[in-house]
């Protein structure tokens, strides 16, 4: 796991040694990705310069070194990632006649891109990573980003000169970098709290899409580039849905056990020490106890816990762990703690991002970082198994709310949304001796919200967009901004299905996997020098969990019904049978209380309209009702708030 930099300049006017300079500046700024060494190869003949941060995983000796230079020295590879199936590939490599001169993955794809071409050694890969390859032959750059998008990268040219890089931090110490803030693309990040891909918050500067090569001629005029895919999750959707597996339960969860400990096995393997995080959660009890019986050790697992045991999950960890046998580790993080974070998130997360979980995504990474340097999480399955509650919330109430005319839904919705949520919270409270508590997880602002939203929208695809955005009309919100076209807002590559959960699941898989959970988990884990292995994300797994039915994922009430049964076999279920908890913070009450100096004075009418991005009227109405009670607006303000840190961060980031 590592960082990777560089440019090439077309004009190619730059001597080697400011070549250098510039790209080893670039690589420094990832020096957090790759502590244990650093590299850089330049070519001044074509402009081109590779930078290089180590974080050393497999093959800790110098034989894996890079940026590295294939045997025939025709290719010049630029890697961050891991090869899972870097053995089989190897074993394949050396019955061709390939001989290495080290035991790394890096060395494994340069050599199969010598011996069979990029496009056909991309295909046979079973990793994560992104990637910078220079063809010495034809003077053509390649960028190469994973199938799923666990990895990053970005690109974007500056006159004559094109720029990537694993984070923004890289692209901003280039002299040729300019940092206009693209107002469609804030407005997108309002609309669901991250970036959405393939745009940026800069004007020019793109992310590569999960599952796509982009070809740029060395020696053709600036923004001479050909992006195409290798990998397609709407096709392997498409192919699921039309081919299922006719399989019964039974079947089923032997399929998905021997898959699952295959992948998890994969993700095993490193010359380091090697964890798991362990919430408590199924998908990350799964992760835990397929590592565990494989391990002649006992594997070790890491939980943060908060005080407050609605954000809790650290006891149901412990049980996990002590039912399985591991060395486990836990750090109750007081509410100070978490708030101190708070400031360094914008440098951590290096453009707007607004997913108020990535507080303790980047704690526990922390807590993990300091026994091992890889940790093998659970996410993906959520977005494989309908595990999000607004899946089964959509499936429940939509069948009652749908029949209803849309006059008479539009003025249940406004009769809703003028209740204050302290009196939602009050009905809880007085129906919960008769309920047995559980109208407090019944009647909450949120899901009332979500029925509110349900009532006003059609179709699968506006349900679902209105159920993910923290702001409805971002456009109103960012001056002079309008949305772009994206997967969430747009009919193009539209996956067909005639339920709407298989819409849900796959907007999840193709926008929020990628665009807010991994870009989570890879920036708070890499701030760290850590690395994070996704075992239920690996692309045979998708595409076997495409194949299974629905009624596989979500059986009545039951979510995640297939891995449930699966993990059943490990752990007993009253372990772990329990409704989703979710991995977050009190939001909400700490904008009321502890943050709120904080608020007012990051959210000061004066300043947000020096800056004249935000509509500071419409600001500051969503703050008063929020601190009055009238609405649980925490993760719109999150978003703004977020946005403002990074936006003085920002300013201070790009060398003058």
């Amino acid at each position: 796991m590592c960082g990777i930099a560089g440019f090439l300049d077309v004009s190619a006017s730059s001597p080697s040694e400011d070549l250098v300079d510039t790209v080893g500046k670039m690589a420094d700024a990832l020096a957090h990705r790759g502590p244990d060494d650093d590299g850089t190869w330049v070519d001044p003949e074509v402009g081109l310069a590779f930078g290089h941060r180590r974080l050393s995983i497999v093959d800790l000796s110098a034989a894996g070194k890079q940026p590295m230079i294939s045997r025939d020295g025709r290719w010049v590879l630029n890697y961050n990632g891991e090869l899972y199936n870097h053995g089989e590939l190897r074993t394949g490599l050396l019955h061709e006649g390939v001989r290495f001169r080290g035991s790394s993955d890096t060395e494994v794809l340069l050599e199969a891109i010598a011996l069979i071409g990029v496009e056909e050694a991309i295909d046979s890969l079973n990793g994560m990573f992104a990637a910078a390859l220079w063809d010495r032959s034809e003077r053509e750059l390649w960028l190469v980003r994973d199938r799923l998008g666990e990895k990053p990268l970005y690109w974007g040219w500056f006159g004559k000169t094109l720029v990537f890089g694993s984070e923004l931090k890289a692209l901003r110490m280039h002299p040729r970098f300019r940092g206009d803030i693209d107002r469609a693309a804030l407005a997108s990040f309002f609309r669901t709290g991250c970036v959405p891909a393939p745009y940026s918050i800069y004007a020019g500067v793109r992310k590569l899409q999960p599952g796509h090569l982009l070809r740029i001629s060395g020696t053709g005029p600036p923004n001479a580039s050909v992006a195409s895919s290798y990998w397609s999750a709407h096709d392997v959707a498409a192919e699921g849905l039309s081919s299922p597996l006719p399989v019964s339960d039974a079947e089923a969860t032997d399929l998905l056990d021997a898959q699952l400990r295959k992948s998890v096995a994969m993700r095993m393997v490193a010359d380091v020490p090697v964890g798991a995080f362990l919430s408590g959660g199924v998908d990350s009890s799964l992760v835990t106890s397929l590592m565990q019986a494989q391990s002649p050790q006992p594997v070790r697992t890491f939980t943060v816990g908060f005080e407050d045991q609605q954000f809790d999950e650290a006891p149901f960890a412990k049980r996990v762990a002590t039912a399985l046998g591991t060395n486990h580790t836990e750090l109750y993080v007081q509410p100070q703690q978490a708030m101190a974070l708070v400031p360094r998130l914008a440098t951590i997360y290096d453009e707007p991002f607004a997913d108020s979980s990535q507080i303790p995504t980047y704690l526990i990474a922390a807590l993990a970082r300091e026994q091992v340097k890889v940790a093998l999480s659970g996410d993906g399955g959520d977005e494989l198994f309908a595990g999000y509650d607004r899946m089964r919330f959509h499936r429940r109430a939509g069948r009652y709310v749908q029949p209803i005319p849309k006059p008479l839904r539009d003025v249940l919705a406004s009769r809703l949304s003028a209740v204050p949520p302290t009196a939602w919270l009050r009905l809880a409270d007085r129906l919960a001796p008769s309920t047995g508590g559980r109208s407090r997880r019944w009647i909450t602002p949120g899901r009332v919200d979500k029925l509110g939203r349900l009532l006003q929208e059609d179709g699968a695809k506006s349900v679902y967009l209105s159920l993910v955005s923290l702001w409805q009309e971002p456009n109103e919100l960012v001056r002079e901004g309008q949305e772009p076209a994206t997967v969430l807002n747009s009919l193009a590559d539209w996956l067909p299905s005639e339920d709407p959960l298989n819409t849900f699941l796959w907007l999840d898989l193709v926008s929020y996997l990628p665009d807010d959970l991994l870009v989570k988990v890879d920036r708070a884990a890499m701030a760290v020098s850590l690395e994070t292995r996704l075992p239920l994300l690996d692309h045979d797994f998708v595409a076997l969990a495409w194949r299974l039915p629905l009624a596989m994922k979500l059986r009545g009430r039951h979510a995640k019904w297939l891995l449930k049964e699966v993990l059943a076999r490990y752990v007993p279920r009253e372990l772990f049978d329990r409704p989703k908890q979710g991995f977050s913070v009190p939001l909400d009450r700490w904008l009321r209380g502890p943050l709120r100096e904080w608020g007012e004075d990051v959210l000061a009418p004066a300043g947000l309209r020096r800056q004249g991005y935000l509509n500071e009227q419409l600001v500051q109405s969503v703050w008063s009702r929020h601190q009055a009670g009238e609405v649980d607006a925490s993760h719109q303000l999150w978003a703004v708030l977020m946005f403002q840190e990074w936006l003085q961060s920002e300013t201070a980031a790009i060398p003058a």
